[in-house]
Protein backbone atom coordinates (compact mmCIF):
# COMPACT_ATOMS: atom_id res chain seq x y z
CA UNK A 1 0.00 0.00 0.00
CA UNK A 2 1.40 3.55 -0.82
CA UNK A 3 0.60 5.99 1.96
CA UNK A 4 0.58 9.70 1.02
CA UNK A 5 1.36 11.50 4.66
CA UNK A 6 0.99 14.77 5.74
CA UNK A 7 2.42 16.30 8.95
CA UNK A 8 1.55 20.11 9.25
CA UNK A 9 0.74 20.58 12.92
CA UNK A 10 4.07 22.51 13.40
CA UNK A 11 5.83 24.90 12.14
CA UNK A 12 8.02 22.03 10.16
CA UNK A 13 5.67 20.71 8.03
CA UNK A 14 6.32 17.57 5.55
CA UNK A 15 4.84 15.19 3.25
CA UNK A 16 6.16 11.45 2.91
CA UNK A 17 5.71 8.92 0.48
CA UNK A 18 5.71 4.94 2.28
CA UNK A 19 5.36 2.05 0.38
CA UNK A 20 5.23 -0.96 3.08
CA UNK A 21 8.05 -0.01 5.05
CA UNK A 22 9.96 1.94 2.69
CA UNK A 23 10.53 5.87 2.55
CA UNK A 24 9.75 6.62 -0.99
CA UNK A 25 10.24 10.24 -0.04
CA UNK A 26 10.50 13.10 1.90
CA UNK A 27 9.70 16.88 1.65
CA UNK A 28 9.78 18.97 4.41
CA UNK A 29 9.42 22.81 4.74
CA UNK A 30 9.91 25.68 7.62
CA UNK A 31 8.14 28.44 6.61
CA UNK A 32 4.75 27.82 8.99
CA UNK A 33 1.97 29.32 7.82
CA UNK A 34 3.53 30.58 4.08
CA UNK A 35 4.12 26.83 3.32
CA UNK A 36 2.76 25.88 -0.51
CA UNK A 37 1.08 22.68 0.31
CA UNK A 38 -0.01 21.58 -3.04
CA UNK A 39 4.05 22.48 -4.59
CA UNK A 40 5.03 20.34 -1.07
CA UNK A 41 2.52 17.42 -2.03
CA UNK A 42 3.80 17.27 -5.83
CA UNK A 43 7.53 17.66 -4.78
CA UNK A 44 7.20 14.62 -2.37
CA UNK A 45 5.12 12.70 -5.08
CA UNK A 46 8.00 13.93 -7.63
CA UNK A 47 10.73 12.70 -5.62
CA UNK A 48 9.31 9.38 -5.41
CA UNK A 49 8.10 8.26 -8.80
CA UNK A 50 4.73 8.12 -7.65
CA UNK A 51 1.69 9.61 -9.16
CA UNK A 52 -1.66 11.00 -7.43
CA UNK A 53 -3.24 7.86 -8.82
CA UNK A 54 -0.89 5.23 -7.05
CA UNK A 55 -1.69 6.71 -3.71
CA UNK A 56 -4.08 4.19 -1.70
CA UNK A 57 -4.44 5.77 1.73
CA UNK A 58 -3.63 9.23 3.23
CA UNK A 59 -2.81 9.91 6.90
CA UNK A 60 -2.94 12.78 8.25
CA UNK A 61 -1.28 14.30 11.40
CA UNK A 62 -4.27 15.80 13.61
CA UNK A 63 -2.16 17.42 16.27
CA UNK A 64 -2.18 18.85 17.98
CA UNK A 65 -0.32 21.92 17.17
CA UNK A 66 -1.09 24.47 14.50
CA UNK A 67 -4.58 24.81 14.71
CA UNK A 68 -4.62 26.24 11.26
CA UNK A 69 -2.12 24.21 9.93
CA UNK A 70 -3.97 20.63 10.64
CA UNK A 71 -6.98 22.14 9.42
CA UNK A 72 -5.21 22.68 5.97
CA UNK A 73 -4.29 19.55 6.01
CA UNK A 74 -6.95 17.80 7.14
CA UNK A 75 -9.26 19.96 3.82
CA UNK A 76 -6.23 18.65 1.37
CA UNK A 77 -7.34 15.34 2.61
CA UNK A 78 -10.87 15.25 2.45
CA UNK A 79 -10.33 17.46 -0.99
CA UNK A 80 -8.25 13.83 -2.13
CA UNK A 81 -11.20 11.57 -0.86
CA UNK A 82 -13.74 12.94 -2.72
CA UNK A 83 -11.98 13.03 -6.21
CA UNK A 84 -10.14 9.80 -5.72
CA UNK A 85 -11.74 7.71 -2.98
CA UNK A 86 -8.30 6.98 -1.59
CA UNK A 87 -8.17 5.19 2.27
CA UNK A 88 -8.10 7.77 5.12
CA UNK A 89 -6.03 7.71 8.30
CA UNK A 90 -5.93 10.33 11.55
CA UNK A 91 -2.73 9.96 13.57
CA UNK A 92 -1.90 11.63 16.62
CA UNK A 93 1.22 14.21 16.09
CA UNK A 94 2.78 13.45 19.11
CA UNK A 95 2.45 10.02 18.76
CA UNK A 96 3.91 10.37 15.62
CA UNK A 97 7.15 12.29 17.27
CA UNK A 98 7.64 10.27 20.05
CA UNK A 99 7.77 7.24 17.49
CA UNK A 100 10.78 9.58 15.14
CA UNK A 101 12.38 9.99 18.80
CA UNK A 102 12.59 6.39 19.16
CA UNK A 103 13.86 5.36 15.91
CA UNK A 104 16.37 8.47 16.22
CA UNK A 105 17.94 6.20 19.71
CA UNK A 106 16.19 8.03 22.01
CA UNK A 107 15.43 5.62 25.37
CA UNK A 108 13.67 6.14 28.57
CA UNK A 109 10.22 8.27 29.48
CA UNK A 110 9.82 11.79 27.83
CA UNK A 111 7.28 14.33 28.01
CA UNK A 112 6.09 15.90 25.04
CA UNK A 113 4.91 19.51 24.91
CA UNK A 114 3.03 21.88 22.37
CA UNK A 115 1.82 25.51 23.59
CA UNK A 116 -1.62 25.70 23.36
CA UNK A 117 -1.67 29.16 24.41
CA UNK A 118 -3.75 30.96 27.03
CA UNK A 119 -0.82 29.70 29.61
CA UNK A 120 -1.57 26.00 28.84
CA UNK A 121 0.04 22.78 27.32
CA UNK A 122 -0.36 20.11 25.30
CA UNK A 123 1.14 17.28 27.27
CA UNK A 124 1.70 13.76 26.64
CA UNK A 125 3.76 11.21 28.23
CA UNK A 126 5.62 7.94 26.54
CA UNK A 127 8.13 5.54 27.26
CA UNK A 128 10.71 4.76 24.63
CA UNK A 129 12.34 1.34 24.09
CA UNK A 130 14.33 -0.80 22.15
CA UNK A 131 11.19 -3.01 21.55
CA UNK A 132 9.10 0.45 20.25
CA UNK A 133 7.21 2.94 21.94
CA UNK A 134 4.58 2.95 25.00
CA UNK A 135 1.75 5.48 25.71
CA UNK A 136 2.14 6.34 29.48
CA UNK A 137 0.05 9.38 30.06
CA UNK A 138 -2.07 10.83 26.87
CA UNK A 139 -2.09 13.82 25.34
CA UNK A 140 -3.97 16.50 28.24
CA UNK A 141 -4.19 19.98 28.54
CA UNK A 142 -2.12 21.27 31.77
CA UNK A 143 -1.66 24.72 32.98
CA UNK A 144 1.55 26.41 32.79
CA UNK A 145 2.32 25.89 36.52
CA UNK A 146 2.84 21.72 35.81
CA UNK A 147 4.87 22.14 32.35
CA UNK A 148 7.22 24.69 34.67
CA UNK A 149 7.62 22.01 37.25
CA UNK A 150 8.26 19.27 35.10
CA UNK A 151 11.15 21.45 33.43
CA UNK A 152 12.52 22.23 36.79
CA UNK A 153 12.41 18.72 38.28
CA UNK A 154 14.65 17.99 35.01
CA UNK A 155 12.26 15.90 33.43
CA UNK A 156 13.37 14.97 29.84
CA UNK A 157 10.36 17.49 28.48
CA UNK A 158 10.63 18.38 24.64
CA UNK A 159 8.39 18.56 21.51
CA UNK A 160 7.96 22.02 18.73
CA UNK A 161 7.88 24.49 22.15
CA UNK A 162 10.72 23.20 23.65
CA UNK A 163 13.60 22.46 21.82
CA UNK A 164 14.19 21.24 18.43
CA UNK A 165 11.80 18.63 18.00
CA UNK A 166 9.21 17.85 15.63
CA UNK A 167 6.62 15.42 14.63
CA UNK A 168 7.38 14.55 10.54
CA UNK A 169 5.48 12.70 7.88
CA UNK A 170 7.24 9.78 7.90
CA UNK A 171 6.53 8.45 10.98
CA UNK A 172 2.71 9.98 10.70
CA UNK A 173 2.82 7.43 7.56
CA UNK A 174 5.39 4.35 9.54
CA UNK A 175 1.99 4.75 12.10
CA UNK A 176 -0.39 4.39 9.45
CA UNK A 177 1.01 1.37 7.91
CA UNK A 178 -0.49 -1.70 8.86
CA UNK A 179 -3.68 -0.43 10.80
CA UNK A 180 -7.06 -0.68 9.31
CA UNK A 181 -9.29 1.73 11.06
CA UNK A 182 -9.98 4.06 7.91
CA UNK A 183 -12.56 6.62 8.24
CA UNK A 184 -14.17 9.43 6.17
CA UNK A 185 -12.36 12.36 5.94
CA UNK A 186 -15.19 14.41 6.46
CA UNK A 187 -15.03 13.46 10.25
CA UNK A 188 -11.92 14.08 10.89
CA UNK A 189 -10.81 16.91 13.77
CA UNK A 190 -8.07 18.68 14.33
CA UNK A 191 -6.74 17.74 18.48
CA UNK A 192 -8.52 20.41 20.46
CA UNK A 193 -9.14 19.38 24.51
CA UNK A 194 -10.93 22.52 25.26
CA UNK A 195 -14.48 22.82 25.96
CA UNK A 196 -16.20 24.74 23.66
CA UNK A 197 -17.53 28.05 25.79
CA UNK A 198 -20.49 29.87 23.55
CA UNK A 199 -23.57 31.56 24.50
CA UNK A 200 -26.47 30.36 22.07
CA UNK A 201 -27.76 33.87 20.58
CA UNK A 202 -31.91 34.16 22.23
CA UNK A 203 -34.30 34.33 19.33
CA UNK A 204 -34.84 38.03 17.74
CA UNK A 205 -37.90 39.40 19.79
CA UNK A 206 -41.24 40.15 17.85
CA UNK A 207 -42.01 43.41 17.75
CA UNK A 208 -45.78 43.94 17.74
CA UNK A 209 -47.24 46.58 15.15
CA UNK A 210 -47.45 50.05 16.43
Amino acid sequence: MKILAIEFSSDHRSVAVLEGDRLLAEQTVTEGRDTAAVALIESALGQAAVGPAEIDCIAVGVGPGSYTGIRAAIALTQGWQLARGVKVQGVDSLEALANGEQAAGRRGEITLAVDAQRGEFYLAKFGLTDEGVRIIEPTRLAKRAEYDSLLAAGSLVIGPTVGDAFPSAEHVARLAEGRSDFVEASTIEPVYLRQVDFVKAPPPREIPPV
